[in-house]
């Protein structure tokens, strides 16, 4: 079976030796066999060796797949564990036994590739506990998608009703590295200039604070991390153009003190997990959320599938904890 995507071995290349020899070495047998089929960078950044000492405790094998051989020749398997695109291994995932946990399906991962898309699931939720008890709410800024011709964007989004700065994404999320430059734009006429298509989205002042949600199966921790300073209407007046992210945050200096603030309630993010995680019907995601100044207002900006979990305190406890939990001893209960 040949793939035209991201794969983790290179056509030819032999599969590397499973990552539980110790435990086979020692006659026992895993719990749950996880297949795995992710390019090296994702492999290296999350199958970290502290990792798979956890999950090696808890009875897990790591054992990576060949994406050039039928995935019917390989395993058997419990869980595939995948991070690639193509539409043969789409198929392939597929054509499994029902009884083979796929982290995720593919047509449900597929709607992350779409900025926009993604955040339609958001929109203004209810955010509720077990009880119906309202927690919050929480929104996205409001965006439009760039048309084909770049001399009507300006118009366009001044009939949309958004302002500026805003934040300039490409529609598309998929392995390029242009998928992942995004840009602030300063002025309408600048906008003209883009080369589509792009999301552009409102930019909230939010106090340079981005909190990342990580979410596994059921848990969700909650991550800070710098983010891009608040805009006042004096700099507005004095800025213009479509700066990269990378030259907005090199302009100032992040050593200043951030503003003080506080995490989101924790009943408010596994709300929001739990609604997202439902509609999507995803298990491994993050979602960027933001605060706006000076209110108690949060909004998503962005989402993620199978995000760095290695930046996450306690993965290595939470993910192999998830995984077992879905394993065979675990079905048959």
């Amino acid at each position: 079976m040949s793939m035209s995507a991201t794969v983790p071995l290179k056509e030819g290349e032999a599969p590397e030796a499973s990552t539980s020899a110790p435990a086979e070495a020692a006659g026992k047998t895993s719990k749950v066999i996880v297949g795995y089929a992710l390019s090296l960078k994702k492999k290296d950044s999350f199958l970290r060796p502290k990792f798979l000492n956890v999950a090696r405790t808890k009875g897990i094998e790591f054992v990576p797949i060949d994406v050039n051989k039928p995935l019917s020749e390989q395993g058997p398997f419990d869980i595939i564990l995948h991070k690639i695109e193509g539409k043969e291994w789409t198929e392939a995932l597929k054509g499994l036994k029902p009884e083979v946990i796929v982290l995720d399906p593919p047509d449900s991962i597929q709607r992350l590739r779409n900025r926009h898309l993604m955040l339609e699931v958001v929109s203004d939720l209810k955010i509720q506990d077990s009880d119906g008890n309202e927690l919050g709410h929480v929104r996205v800024p409001r965006q439009v998608v760039s048309s084909s011709n770049p001399a009507s964007i300006p118009d366009e989004v001044s009939k949309a009703g958004l302002k500026v700065p805003l934040v300039v994404k490409p529609l598309i999320l998929d392995a390029t590295a242009k998928s992942h430059e995004l840009s602030m734009a300063y002025d309408l006429p600048s906008l003209a200039t883009l080369d589509g298509p792009v999301v552009l989205q409102e930019f909230i002042n939010h106090g340079a604070v981005v909190f990342k949600v990580f979410v596994v199966g059921e848990a969700v921790r909650v991550v800070t991390r710098p983010s891009l300073f608040d805009v006042s209407e004096s700099e507005l007046s004095t800025l213009s153009g479509i700066i990269p992210f990378h030259r907005i945050s090199s302009a100032k200096s992040y050593s200043v003190a951030v503003p003080y603030f506080e995490l989101p309630p924790q009943s408010l993010v596994e709300g929001l997990a739990r609604e997202i995680r439902e509609k999507l019907g995803l298990r491994l995601f993050n979602m960027d959320v933001i605060k706006k100044r000076w209110s108690k207002e949060y909004y998503v900006v962005d989402i993620n599938y199978f995000p760095g979990y290695a930046k996450m305190p306690g993965y290595e406890d939470i993910f192999s904890d998830f995984l077992v939990s879905l394993g065979p001893s675990m079905k048959q209960l």
